[in-house]
């Protein structure tokens, strides 16, 4: 059940790793759709819904430490912050998004690799992750795993920040109205809501993330346009539309993929805890 005692930092470590692995592969096609529609290739000529599972060895490499550093974070500064409890929501925003950022360090390398596979951006010269990693170091140097990772960071603050205030606040009300301590399952319902309004009003940013990392122009050669500069292109040539361009598939697979990620988390946590799920 989801009580009141708090994961040791292994315990987070263990059941974070675990939660990230099976929502990434378990919901891998979803997401490969979304970043298609999200594509300035269009949908069909990044692959359609050829190859659903392009990039997914990537996933496979940066899922678990990603989530296991992830939860390590939030639970740690959820305990630490010198917050009252009164401002509980303040904690959880906090400490979510200082675990996004810590997260990002490893997500962004992997989540570049694979948005480039699911979009076909290098055509027959890519069979693999592997190979695609090797284009990236080899045509980008280091700094071109790391594409993207300030609009991942401004995607993913906002996302956790409504995210997991929520998500706290709702396992708080729905234990109160039950008068006990909820299931992993029952978790897994607050995890899923309030994953999908977090998910369906961070869109744009999502859309901006990916159009930056499957922008292959040289920064070295070429002045890459500034966010505001490339969310104002957006929305100027191809519409309002383009910046929720992937909502409903974003929205569908982070909703059923937060109720499988905290509620695994929930799972495992309180089962290496040693209380009852």
């Amino acid at each position: 059940m989801s009580g009141q005692s708090s994961p040791t930092f292994y315990q987070s470590l263990v059941a974070g790793g675990l939660a990230g692995t099976a929502v990434d592969l378990l919901f891998f096609p979803i997401d490969t759709v979304k970043t298609r529609l999200q594509s300035p290739q269009g949908f069909i000529r990044s692959g359609g819904f050829n190859g659903i599972y392009r990039g997914v060895g990537s996933v496979v490499v940066g899922s678990a430490p990603g989530a296991a550093v992830f939860f390590c974070t939030y639970d740690t500064l959820k305990k630490t912050l010198p917050f009252s409890s009164d401002y509980a929501p303040l904690t959880h925003m906090v400490a979510a998004s200082v675990g996004e950022v810590a997260a990002c360090s490893i997500r962004v390398p992997t989540e570049v690799i694979k948005t480039r596979m699911q979009t076909s951006t290098y055509g027959s010269a890519a069979q693999s992750s592997l190979a695609s990693a090797r284009l990236v170091l080899s045509n980008e140097g280091i700094r071109g795993f790391y594409r993207g990772f300030g609009s991942t960071v401004m995607r993913e603050i906002p996302f956790t920040s409504l995210q997991f205030p929520l998500y706290e606040f709702l396992k708080k009300r729905l234990a109160k109205a039950l008068d006990r301590p909820l299931h992993a399952y029952e978790a897994a319902v607050c995890g899923s809501f309030s994953g999908g309004v977090a998910a369906a009003l961070t869109t744009p940013l999502d859309v901006l993330k990916t159009r930056v990392m499957l922008d292959l122009r040289d920064p070295t050669k070429q002045a890459h346009p500034t966010l505001v500069v490339r969310f104002r292109q957006i929305y100027t040539v191809e519409g309002p539309k383009a910046l929720f361009a992937g909502v409903v598939p974003r929205t569908l697979w982070i909703s059923a993929g937060g109720a499988v990620f905290l509620g695994v988390y929930e799972y495992v946590v309180h089962t290496l805890m040693g209380t009852s799920t």
